[in-house]
Parts: structure tokens; sequence; C-alpha cells
């Protein structure tokens, strides 16, 4: 297991990342998701990439976890319903904070993967940092555009709730939410009630919320991105799941459609998480297209 690690950004902000395998090896940097920390990763995932020869880097995104967060205003539940940009950060100045770590570690090049607002960032990364990234793959991911990829309706009610104040309410929270984005082939409650309770400890507690907010804020702000993801040229994977209530189906078939040349694989049952009987899946397919 590796330890938090953390990479002095300029402005005296600090990234938090944790480093697996041989560190001349191939970098892989794995970029969560909204409100996500870098612990949600599987480890079993993380385990075989390395054994594949990889260097596997996983991040904390600012706003989240024990990377530094900002001190933007967050849009208002309703600017967040409304979909209305506010002042603030975008997923580019986030896909610039991985350049600055890969800059601090000396990492000429990486392959990136990003899962749901991860993939988002790293579709950022491919488009603006061609020479830096060798492979991208976007999982549970989409384009920004308002006709596609948009979640379920009890999803949207259920991220509007009141945010958690206390460790219980958000491992509550985490279960109910998961309740209705997860996939179809597997409940293991326990590994989802350690990972929020973890999670809480972590990441300051509500000063979580904050952030999650500012994180959505960033998603509004850099809207459709559709057309600058037909400027990646670097081998592309799109991997989502045709359960998926979180980020709708047709947000990967547009990812997909975006960038020329690349591959889409639908996965049978798998909603907006990594359920365990698809570690190996998710492995292989990863593996493969690194190679």
């Amino acid at each position: 297991m590796s330890t938090d690690r953390f990479c002095e950004l300029p402005g005296q902000r600090k990234l938090c990342y944790r480093s697996h395998g041989a560190e001349d090896a191939p970098a892989v940097l794995l970029i969560v998701g909204l409100g996500l920390q870098l612990t949600y990763w599987p480890q079993p995932l993380i385990a075989g990439l390395v054994e594949q020869g990889l260097r596997v880097i996983t991040l904390d995104n600012r706003d989240s976890g024990r990377s530094f967060f900002t001190e933007v205003t967050p849009p208002t539940v309703m600017q967040q319903f409304l979909r209305k940009r506010t002042p603030g950060y975008d997923l580019g100045d986030m896909a610039n904070d991985v350049i600055g770590l890969m800059n601090g570690l000396k990492l000429e090049t990486a392959h990136v993967v990003g899962m749901s607002m991860g993939g988002m960032i790293a579709q950022t990364l491919a488009a603006r940092y061609p020479e830096r990234i060798r492979t991208l793959t976007s999982i549970f991911s989409t384009t920004g555009s308002l006709r596609v990829g948009q979640p379920a309706l009890n999803a949207i009610l259920q991220l509007l709730r009141r945010p958690a104040r206390n460790q219980q309410e958000s491992v509550r929270d985490y279960l109910d939410i998961m309740g209705l984005i997860g996939s179809t082939l597997e409940w293991n409650e326990q590994a989802l009630r350690d990972y929020a309770q973890q999670a809480w400890e972590r990441g300051g507690g509500e000063a979580s919320n904050l952030g999650t907010a500012r994180q959505i804020g960033a998603i509004i702000n850099s809207g459709d991105r559709t057309q600058e993801l037909q400027l990646i040229r670097c081998s592309t994977l799109v991997i989502h799941g045709d359960k998926d209530r979180m980020v709708a189906t047709n947000g990967g078939f547009a990812t997909a459609a975006a960038i020329r040349r690349s591959s889409l694989v639908l996965l049978p049952g798998m909603g907006h998480d990594f359920p365990s009987c698809l570690s190996g899946t998710l492995l292989s397919l990863l593996a493969g297209h690194m190679r």
C-alpha cells in the first residue's frame, strides 16, 4: 500500500498523490471523478497494472481529499440545477494541475485514465497537451453536451439533498446514491461503508461538501467540449456501462463519436462504479490498450 505524497504546484498549492510500482516504469495517471478521492481506485486494478510493468499514480483533484482546497465561492443548488456558469475554475485548470504533477515528478509522458469527471479532465489533457499523453482511457464520462450523458432524475434529486453534516450522514448519503447509480452486478455494502467513512475523515469532513460543489462548477463552466475532443489524436479507449444512471450511456457514445479512431467498449450490467466482478475485465482492457 502506497502512502500519501505531496507535489508543490505554483502558488504554494499542494497536490496529494500516491505512486505504485517502479519509478522508472512507464507511468499511468488515474484521475478520479466528482467528489471522490484517490482511495476510490480498486487496489486489484492498481496491483494488476503494476504487474504489467507500469508505474501507477493516483491523485486527489483540487478541492478533494488531501489536495489543496480553493477559496472559490461554489455555485448554489439553483445555479447547479440551472447549469449557470459562475466565477471560478474549469476543467482546464484541473488538467493544468495534473500537468503540474507530471512536471514535478519529471514525467515527460504518461498514459491517462479518467472516470466520470476525471474522464473529462483526461480528455482535456489529451486535447491540450498531445505531446504529454501516450494513450487516453475515458470511463463512464461524457462530452459536456446537455443533449447526452445526463443523469436520471432520481440521481439529480439525490445529489441536491442537504449536504451531510457528519460522518454518519455522509455514509448514509453515499450508500443512497450508490444504490441508485451503482452496477446491477453486485452490492458490497461493507466496502461502500468503508470507503465513505475513510473519505469523510481524509477529506476534511464538511469541507468536502464545498469542494464537490466547486468541482460541479468546473464542469458547468467548461460547457460543451465536443469540438475540443475532435483535436485528440492519441489512441483512445472509451468504456461505459449500459446501466449508468449518473452519466447516461449516450454520453459514452458521444465521446467515442467525437474522438477520431477511438474504440468504444460497452459493459453489460455496469453502472457508475467499479464492481469487483469486473476488475479482471477492466484490467485486461486497460493493459491491452496501453500496450
